[in-house]
């Protein structure tokens, strides 16, 4: 009765739980046991595990702005430091970023790529008025929901992916998704050439064009009054002729690289045979100098410093089927577009024509060049766009919509440009200069901003060919040198890999 009347005593302190104990509970022996929901409705439990996917660390500990998140937590990419991976392996600069970005998001619940969204977006304005699905209580005026940790998981992020829950991998969904989408590694183009080949007697002539690369994968180049050819599949120099009493002045490879044209300062153009070494035809119709010379399928423009472009034929018998004059001093620079509908030639009269296929007059000119034209290229990603560089007293670079026969930019390089190469893999440019740097400059279309420089030459860099894959560049000088720079990406297409893979020159990588 007494033991009743304690229990039931209405004068007991209404904040202080009564002591009750069953009747068949030893009176010397204290009982445990587990509290209902009776107890004035609270839930108790015997440990407390805080979510880490719904526990808010970064208001917390006020981690919302990345220039906190220093050198001092996690290494930088410009530290010198980088991680190390599972295996042991030691993780490099270029991998840092990831990575810190990676133990942001996983063990403090940071998203970067989110939070630097709504900083441009909000001007640095955060919300975190999220409901809380816990039942914690709120220390915070406005009912906004303060608390560091969190848990239970909320409901937004299991709707998100519900198979998450399933996963056994320790790395969030998004994050996983992150890491398995590809990333585009930044370019690395080595300053220095992989190969150097000797050309005694290597003319130190701007005018002239002495070195051509062709589609089977054989280097021409001209040296005094000789012609060698060298294979990028073997590395076999081979002398495919001798001009006697003569000096080879320009050489250019057809289309398919079977047959190789050859200009000699006498003004004749020779044909020749590769696959037999045999000269095929003799052509006349220039005064002077052949010193630049251009291959449109069957068609072969020559341009002298007689100041006349020549077309010939080579199925016909007559030496050259067009003349095309306009320039007044020597020709020294001639390209056909890849559609093979227009001829741009350069002089050194600084000035820029435009030739129709169809016609002998040109459909348009440009002077706005300060020295001589010997540097043209067209545009293999956009249809009409012409590039054009000026001597020493112009030194600039120049694009042209030969379309509307509009200018479009140009840009001062400092020196003279001797040359201009076109990638056919991505959308850069090669120039190399003379006077007074010497050096050989990428460029990316159309802001033209450099890619990288390569210097080396002790001359001025006044020729240049590119390798049928569009990766290997190689450049000669007066200083009797070939350089081959490995510059660009390889291509694309498996069409395109497969160029130069001939029974004569079988497929192989430059050595």
């Amino acid at each position: 009765l007494l033991f009743m009347a304690s229990f039931t005593d209405p004068t007991a302190s209404p904040n202080r739980s009564p002591s009750r104990r069953p009747p068949y509970a030893s009176p010397g022996r204290r009982s445990y046991h587990s509290p209902t929901k009776e107890n004035h409705g609270e839930i108790y439990s015997d440990r407390f595990i805080p979510s880490r996917t719904s526990s808010r660390i970064q208001p917390g500990f006020s981690l919302s702005d990345e220039s906190q998140f220093n050198d001092s937590r996690l290494p930088s990419p410009g530290s010198g430091g980088g991680g190390i991976d599972g295996e042991g392996n030691e993780i490099g600069k270029e991998g840092q970023p990831t990575l810190n970005m990676l133990l942001r998001s996983e063990l403090l619940g940071i998203d970067s790529i989110s939070s630097r969204s709504d900083r441009e977006g909000n001007g640095r304005q955060h919300e975190f008025n999220r409901t809380s699905y816990d039942g914690s209580i709120s220390h915070s005026s406005g009912g906004a929901n303060n608390n560091m940790f969190r848990f239970k998981t909320p409901l937004e992020t299991m709707n998100e992916d519900p198979r998450s829950i399933y996963d056994l991998s320790p790395v969030k969904g998004s994050n996983k998704r992150f890491l398995l989408n590809p990333h585009k590694e930044k370019r690395k183009i080595c300053k220095v050439p992989f190969k150097v080949l000797d050309a005694p007697a290597l003319q130190d002539d701007f005018y002239l064009n002495l070195v051509d690369w062709s589609a089977m994968n054989v280097l021409a180049v001209g040296l005094g009054s000789c012609v060698y050819l060298w294979s990028a599949c073997t590395s076999k120099v081979t002398k495919l002729c001798e001009l006697p009493n003569d000096t080879v002045t320009s050489v250019s490879w057809t289309q398919k690289g079977a047959h190789l044209a050859v200009g000699t300062s006498s003004g004749e153009v020779e044909i020749w045979d590769i696959a037999r070494c045999k000269r095929l035809r003799v052509m006349q119709g220039h005064a002077a100098r052949v010193g630049t010379m251009a291959w449109n399928s069957h068609i072969l423009s020559s341009g002298s410093r007689d100041r006349i472009i020549l077309n010939r034929d080579v199925r016909a018998k007559d030496p050259f089927s067009s003349k095309l004059t306009g320039h007044k001093q020597e020709v020294c620079g001639l390209k056909w577009s890849y559609d093979c509908n227009q001829l741009a030639s350069g002089g050194n009269d600084n000035k820029l024509f435009i030739w129709s296929s169809h016609s002998t007059t040109p459909v348009a000119k440009f002077s706005e060049h300060g020295a001589a034209v010997k540097a043209i290229s067209w545009s293999p990603h956009q249809h009409g766009l012409l590039s054009s560089g000026g001597g020493t007293a112009d030194r600039c670079i120049r694009f042209w919509n030969t379309l509307t026969s509009t200018p479009l930019s140009c840009i001062d390089t400092g020196s003279q440009v001797c040359n201009l190469l076109w990638s056919h893999n991505v959308n850069e440019i090669v120039s190399s200069h003379g006077y007074s740097l010497n050096q050989i400059i990428v460029w990316r279309y159309p802001s033209m901003k450099k890619v990288a420089t390569l210097t080396g030459h002790t001359f001025r860099v006044l020729y240049l060919a590119m390798s049928p894959d569009g990766q290997t560049v190689v450049s000669g000088a007066g200083d009797e040198t070939l350089r081959f720079w490995n510059i660009f990406p390889g291509p694309k297409t498996k069409r395109d890999q497969t160029l130069g893979a001939t029974p004569l020159f079988p497929l192989a990588e430059l050595r």
